[in-house]
């Protein structure tokens, strides 16, 4: 059998043995075009079914007739490439690969759910998940549902996330990796750490040739890289966990109030801003659906406990004088006929927002989805969307008298 090293990329030897030491469950592979991720994923999967007498294979694909003509040839070239055929056996009705002792490997389309459903193992367990092009699928919802269909009855799993990063930071999965969760590690690699005769010269020309007259789409589909779509607001996020040393040298903090109730929702919103260095830290929220003003002046409180001044949405006076009979120190937000324009192009012109994902999950959400919206045309209009923005009002109305250059007491 062939040495697994000769066959994958340089790039690919950490996870090899951070898969050997069974330090994570969740390996989420991104990259660009010729990173040879999905060689790599076939390889261990194929090496480790073989290992494990109990370990069974689950492929997927949001769209199940693309199955055959990609994950399934991949996992064939992998058997091939060991030089394992003579152990193996493939069907094509229903796609399925079974090793000499037994265990399977199945294929399943998203878009046949209860086909997953029914997903079961005559001897052994599911060990081995593997989401292609997992940007196809539908969100978080549909990944999680599918695993809990198929993580059970083992000790170890191992579950690879594959995929090309959409060019949009608002995607779904561009978001998803953000996050930080202790069993899972996030891997991008690009062509260019793979030998170069595996990728043949014409591979090298085009990819050269789209980085002379396109960078940008270069950086996308051969780097991997989330270049946008040319729609989003701010460019100037970093979006990472702050530690409470740091926050507790925060000197220059507001506080901001975006009314909502029903449809919309309460928005409350804590941050730092770093006037030297122009830098907005975004480190504390509160965000609910059908909140009560008295129930949110409860909230704010516990958060609040020196009184600090709030500035909120002066669209709802009402509010404000709720709030302010609840003792908290409540001011109406300024605005004038640009306000909106104004406070977006200041937050954008900053040379860093970092927020928080874990403290401000909604935050950080809105902040990356947040675009210029397209007319029927598919051209971009000339406005800001006045729709789920309720971090970045409530960020607005907080540094208002930094935008004008007003301090408050």
């Amino acid at each position: 059998m062939v040495e697994l090293q000769q066959l994958i990329a340089p790039s690919f030897y950490e996870i090899h043995h951070d898969l050997k030491q069974k330090r994570h469950t969740h390996y989420w592979l991104k990259g660009g075009r010729g990173s040879t991720k999905s060689s790599f994923i076939s390889l261990e999967m194929i090496l480790g079914m073989m290992k494990d007498p109990q370990a069974n294979a689950v492929v997927l694909r949001k769209v199940g007739q693309t199955l055959q003509g990609s994950v399934y040839e991949q996992l064939q070239w992998a058997i091939q490439a060991l030089g394992v055929e003579a152990y193996w056996t493939n069907k094509l009705n229903p796609l399925e690969m079974k090793y000499i002792n037994g265990n399977k490997i199945v294929f399943r389309g998203a878009d046949k759910p209860k086909k997953i459903k029914s997903t079961k193992f005559s001897k052994g367990y599911c060990k081995y998940v593997w989401f292609e092009e997992v940007d196809e699928f539908a969100g978080m919802e549909e990944i999680r549902t599918i695993n809990q269909s198929l993580l059970r009855g083992g000790e170890n799993f191992v579950v690879f996330y594959s995929y090309n990063p959409p060019q949009s930071q608002s995607n779904w999965v561009n978001e998803e990796v953000l996050g930080q969760r202790s069993d899972r590690l996030v891997h991008h690699s690009t062509y260019l750490t793979v030998p170069r005769e595996w990728l043949g010269e014409q591979f090298l020309i085009e990819a050269e040739h789209l980085q002379k007259v396109k960078p940008t789409a270069y950086q996308h589909e051969y780097l991997g890289e989330v270049t946008g779509t040319g729609g989003e607001v701010f460019t100037n996020l970093t979006i990472r966990e702050l530690t409470d040393d740091e926050i507790a040298r925060f000197d220059h903090i507001a506080r901001g109030i975006d009314w909502g109730y029903a449809a919309d929702p309460f928005h409350y919103t804590v941050n730092h801003y770093d006037k030297t260095r122009r830098k907005l830290y975004i480190y504390y929220e509160i965000q609910m659906l059908k909140l009560s003003n008295r129930r949110a002046a409860e909230l704010v409180k516990k958060e609040n406990k020196q009184n600090n001044v709030i500035i909120c949405d002066s669209a709802e006076p009402k509010s404000i004088a709720e709030m302010y009979s609840y003792n908290l120190r409540v001011l109406g937000a300024k605005k004038g006929a640009d306000s909106v324009e104004y406070g977006i192009k200041w937050l954008q012109d900053l040379e860093e927002i970092v927020i928080d994902p874990k403290r401000c999950p909604n935050t950080a959400r809105e902040f990356l989805e947040y675009e210029i919206e397209k007319d029927t045309n598919g051209n971009f209009k000339g406005c800001f969307s006045d729709k789920n923005n309720h971090s970045i009002d409530a960020v607005r109305y907080s540094r208002e008298f930094d935008m004008r250059n007003i301090k408050i007491g």
